[in-house]
């Protein structure tokens, strides 16, 4: 019954997001953000018509979940852009990933070790698994036409290909946390760390070649239409998680690498036909996963945690990226505005609840872990849905003086050329 509760929702939220359309992306809330409520109403702490039990008690469904979630989001990354674009960005991207991610993580375990008072291994826990950027709540940020009209193509840029690379590349932070919290060594931590970046590229890169070269020969014969070219990258994702599951390696990672070899290898009207995924996948499938999130919300866990859970997810939230990007503001080529921006919308959901669950499979959790690091999840479903929207208007307000026009018209143009090839 719970299954079918959770599909009848998130069947009924996406009609009522269909209908809505376009007018939701200019109203300060998100989809994931009404699933989760749903969740909640729906759940045991209020009617209890979804009796799923506490994530702080039963992790596994949602380590699962959102491995799958995550694996077609960020393959629809990897093909929102051109890779001649994507390129162009590699550079401010490194330095998001080599510096921003580690900076990242450290502060929020440093966070969670003065607010909690928890030991340094269980804080870095936290620290590593609340490091990525989501790409799924990421993308309600910097999808849609409000956002192609009002923001800067480049700051959208930076954010998605960020939000797609780091998910895959957090995994290495996970583990030397998990081996600092005593599972394994720091030594071993290291070697498997770069056995599953490297297998990841290498598995990634080969699939997703083969199916972007498939795809263009199919299409040479005509034996492609676009029907089955709209769901080929999701099912090639798939494939992607399931080689890497079997090879031990970093699935994340791995998908996202095969997108920009798909990318690279098919031609423009294959990476075309993928836009719409990206719109489903970011619009849509979420809305069962948040519903079930919001269900399983430990109330009881955070009643636990008392103030300094909300202390805990505030800080967070301001500390653990805006001042970062504010530092690397000159690296990043970015003017105050723009740096303000990139450095709010840095959201933390799927892929933080991917690590958590990981860690809690691997080590067998204290609870206050996950209670923690679920608040925080849900905080930052709560503040950057509600935020989107108006900090989009507050940007363009900001940057009117200037020359507003250029950037957002040339951001909106090259989205466009990326759709059409």
């Amino acid at each position: 019954m719970t299954i079918d509760v959770l599909l009848l929702t998130g069947g009924l939220l996406a009609v009522a997001v269909a209908a809505l359309s376009e007018r939701l992306r200019r109203l300060p809330v998100s989809e994931p953000l009404l699933g989760l409520l749903a969740g909640v109403v729906l759940g045991p702490a209020v009617s209890g018509v979804l009796d799923v039990a506490p994530l702080t008690e039963d992790a596994h469904w949602a380590h699962t979940t959102t491995r799958l979630l995550l694996a077609v989001s960020v393959m629809s990354v990897a093909l929102r852009y051109p890779l001649r674009t994507a390129r162009t960005r590699l550079r401010p991207v490194a330095l998001l990933l080599a510096v921003a991610m580690p900076a990242m993580a450290l502060v929020t375990a440093g966070l969670s070790a003065g607010l909690l008072g928890v030991g340094v291994g269980t804080a870095l826990l936290l620290g590593a698994a609340l490091s990525p950027t989501d790409p799924v709540l990421a993308s309600n940020v910097v999808t849609g036409r409000p956002a192609e009209e009002d923001l800067p193509g480049r700051d959208r840029q930076l954010l998605s290909l960020e939000s797609g690379a780091n998910d895959g590349l957090a995994l290495p932070l996970v583990l030397l946390a998990v081996a600092v919290a005593g599972a394994t060594s720091v030594p071993q931590a290291l070697l498997e760390s770069l056995w599953q970046v490297a297998g990841a590229a290498v598995v990634g890169a080969g699939l997703g070649w083969l199916g972007g070269r498939a795809l263009r020969a199919g299409e040479a014969h005509g034996a492609t239409d676009p029907g089955p070219l709209a769901l080929f990258t999701a099912v090639l994702a798939f494939a992607v998680l399931g080689l890497s599951g079997l090879l031990h390696v970093d699935g994340i990672l791995a998908v996202f690498v095969g997108g920009l070899a798909f990318n690279l290898a098919a031609s423009g009207h294959e990476r075309t036909s993928d836009v719409p995924i990206d719109e489903a996948v970011n619009r849509f499938l979420v809305l069962p996963l948040f519903v079930g999130i919001g269900a399983a919300l430990p109330w009881s866990a955070w009643g636990d945690l008392g103030w300094r859970g909300v202390a805990l997810a505030a800080a967070v939230l301001l500390l653990r990226r805006l001042p970062v990007a504010l530092l690397l503001a000159r690296l990043l080529r970015l003017r105050f505005p723009d740096a303000v921006w990139v450095g709010w919308f840095g959201p933390i959901g799927v892929s933080a609840l991917f690590y958590l669950a990981l860690e809690a499979e691997r080590l067998g959790l204290d609870p206050a872990v996950l209670a923690a690091g679920t608040l925080v999840v849900a905080a930052s479903t709560v503040v950057h849905g509600v935020t989107a929207s108006p900090g989009r208007v507050l940007f363009r307000r900001a940057t009117r003086s200037g020359d507003p026009e250029g950037d957002r018209a040339a951001g909106a143009d090259r989205d466009r050329a990326g759709r059409s090839g």
